[in-house]
This record gives structure tokens, sequence and C-alpha cells, in this order.
């Protein structure tokens, strides 16, 4: 079993930042990597970012690049989302989520086998 448990989000003004972590415990040896999808209400989980535990490689939605910056800290089993001039649009229950089969994207939902409780961010106009 693994164990995700997110951090770090709160209200903020436009353009403000904020930094979610994600601290993952248990079984976490094997994992593949780690993801953060977000979920507005009304509408469907969507994408955000990941980032390989072995290399470190990162992919990004269109809607953050730029602005928002996964990483991890192997020794700590904790990922961090940065979040950078926020937007109104931003605002959803971000969720952070851990793989442990082998993708070519990491961009789905079906990637992952756990998941955090999810942390809400709002973002003010």
């Amino acid at each position: 079993q693994v164990q995700l448990v997110e951090s770090g989000g709160g209200l903020v003004q436009a353009g403000g930042s904020l930094r979610l972590s994600c601290a993952a415990s248990g079984r976490t040896f094997s994992s593949t990597a780690m993801g953060w999808f977000r979920q507005a209400p009304g509408k469907e989980r969507e994408f955000v970012a990941t980032i390989r535990w072995s290399g470190g490689i990162t992919y990004y939605a269109d809607s953050v690049k730029g602005r928002f910056t996964i990483s991890r800290d192997n020794a700590k089993n904790t990922v961090y989302l940065q979040m950078n001039s926020l937007k109104p649009d931003d605002t959803a229950v971000y969720y952070c989520a851990a793989a442990f089969r082998y993708s070519s994207s990491y961009y789905y939902t079906w990637d992952y086998d756990y998941w955090g409780q999810g942390t809400q961010v709002t973002v003010s106009s």
C-alpha cells in the first residue's frame, strides 16, 4: 500500500504563487512516476504535470507550461508543484498520484495506481 498526503493549498490572488507538496509513504521504492492532476467543479479530472522518479523527466499540460514546475526529493519521497502566475482558471482541487507501471506518457488518470485526498486551490480575480 502507498499513502499520499498533499498539502499547501489555499486562497491566493491572481498573479500569486503557491507550492503544493505530496508526501509518499509505504511501498514507494518501486514507483515509476508521480503526477499532479486537478479537478474543477463540474469538470473532469485533468492532467497537470508528471515527473519520473528515475532521471527526473518532466511533462506539463499546455495550460500550465511556463508557470508551474514539478520537482521531487527522492530522499524525502516528496513531490512538489510550484505554481506561479496563478489565474482564476487554475482554481480546482489538486490531486497527487503515484504510478507503479510503465507508461509512455503518464498523462492519463489510468496510468496511476494511488491517489491522495486532494488539496483545494482557489485563485481570486
